[in-house]
């Protein structure tokens, strides 16, 4: 395989463990570098604190997924140790042919045993049937789960009569005391929703000046949460007299605070087999009430043309531990890709993938996979955020006839001649702004590109806008933000 300084950076838990893995490689601290006739294992040594060397090594046998193994203590997989052996290879140092070392092929034989078992079962046995859901327990739970969607519906209807003014008075313990026994009850949908509500109680009390946009940002909350609460009873109700119990096909089951696995999501057929992927954005962002950091990726299928998103949440407590994402670039084949319920901007996720480069036919075919104009993609967005349980915001790929400006505001007008404001997102915030970049091109964008971003209802003046994010051309996607 050929290494590059992206495909490492990608292996590393954060930025951190990766450049002080690229420490280790300039100044030398490996030694004894050996690998295997066929190229499918490298290690070394490399010196550390203490009196012995770290035993690291770095095994293809599937390339697009390495299996790293230090001798180090540390709880970061990969470790810096194993990141820095990657940089040797990319720097190619020179690696001694040898033969693999008999505790890493016996830790490859017991990994392909364990894979050979999970595959196929042995001869004569019986194949594993699936896991049924414990159906005491289960009932146990959605009868909890309704009594804390009663609760949740009193401080609704509470907050609506008496009206959104009183959370100046309010007290934001008090919602995340709720928010607390709302876990409690298995709602983390909900439970996130008051916790979000505290945040903005606590914008109004530090800052009167922000109360305009934090009573706007609490009336959605809450409207979101009376339906989340009306619909979800009459969902965990009907799962309780029909006694289902298993995930079933449906946003409610995530707005509620369910997990989907992805046998789950296969057991109800939401997957597509072979698909091919290219990231078109990627961004990283704050989430507060959740205390985790967001890393979001937008893709685009090129067999169909749909958009979809990954989601890597990493919760502040455990970042140093949890692997991050970043930006992908070229086509992705991914054999089985898992898609979440829901309608518009679904989220996905895959097992497996190969990455490869763009062909030049390829990225000249991206831009045609946009909306054939503005209109259709406006119905769409329109017909999205009439569902108070969706962000009010869906993902469009536009074609571009011109952009320009209009009085004070950049503007994009479809090759139709239909025109929609180009605006960044204000919940967002000033990380994300990309409009301004758009002018800041070092060239003309060519005619026959498209625009993918964030079509948006804008609450200041009743418009829908669209936040840019990148650029399609039939050369190359040029990204506004990372």
């Amino acid at each position: 395989m050929e290494w590059t300084e992206q495909f490492i950076l990608l292996q590393a838990p954060n930025p951190a463990a990766a450049e002080n893995g690229r420490k280790l490689s300039k100044k030398g601290s490996f030694s004894a570098h050996r690998k295997t006739a066929d190229g499918a294992l490298y290690w070394a040594e490399c010196a550390g604190s203490g009196k012995n060397p770290y035993r690291v090594s770095i095994d293809l046998a599937q390339p697009d997924a390495p299996t790293c193994r230090c001798s180090c203590p540390s709880r970061q997989f990969p470790c810096k140790h194993a990141l820095g052996l990657m940089f040797e290879l990319l720097g190619a140092k020179p690696f001694e042919t040898a033969e693999m070392p008999q505790d890493i092929a016996d830790k490859r034989a017991r990994q392909a045993a364990r894979a050979a078992k999970k595959e196929a079962p042995a001869e004569g046995e019986k194949p594993a049937k699936p896991k049924k859901p414990n159906a005491a327990a289960q009932k146990k739970k959605l009868a909890k789960q309704l009594e804390g969607l009663d609760m949740a519906q009193r401080m609704v209807d509470d907050l609506l009569s008496s009206g959104l003014g009183t959370l100046a008075g309010s007290s934001a313990q008090t919602f995340d005391k709720l928010a607390k026994d709302l876990g409690s009850c298995y709602l983390t949908g909900p439970q996130t929703a008051f916790t979000r509500i505290a945040l903005t109680v606590r914008t109004v009390q530090r800052d009167p000046a922000q109360a305009d946009a934090a009573y706007a940002e609490a009336l959605r909350l809450l409207v979101a949460l009376r339906s989340t609460v009306k619909k979800g009873r009459a969902f965990l109700e009907q799962k309780l007299e029909a006694g289902s119990y298993s995930p079933e096909d449906s946003a409610l089951f995530e707005a509620l605070g369910g997990v989907w696995k992805l046998e789950d999501l296969r057991a109800i057929g939401s997957l597509k087999e072979n698909a091919r992927l290219v990231q078109l954005s990627f961004d990283v962002s704050l989430d507060q009430a959740k205390k985790e950091r967001v890393e979001r990726g937008w893709w685009l299928d090129t067999g169909s043309g749909g958009l979809f998103q990954t989601l890597n949440l990493r919760p502040l407590k455990a970042l140093s531990y949890v692997k991050g994402d970043d930006s992908r670039f070229g086509l992705l084949e991914v054999p089985a890709l898992y898609i979440y319920p829901g309608e518009g901007d679904r989220r996905v996720r895959w097992d497996s993938a190969d990455a490869r480069p763009l062909t030049q036919e390829e990225q000249a075919a991206l831009p045609a996979l946009a909306q054939p104009g503005l209109s259709e993609a406006v119905k769409l967005v329109k017909g999205k955020i009439k569902n108070t349980l969706a962000p009010k915001l869906l993902a469009v790929l536009l074609p571009i006839g011109r952009l320009g400006r209009l009085g004070e505001e950049l503007v994009l007008e479809d090759p139709r001649g239909d025109r929609i404001l180009l605006r960044d997102r204000p919940e967002d915030g000033p990380d994300h702004a990309c409009v301004q970049r758009l002018e800041l091109l070092p060239r003309a964008v060519p005619a026959g590109s498209a625009l993918f971003g964030l079509m948006f209802y804008d609450g200041r003046d009743r418009a829908l806008c669209l936040h840019p994010y990148s650029v399609v051309t039939a050369d190359e996607i040029i990204r506004l933000q990372y």
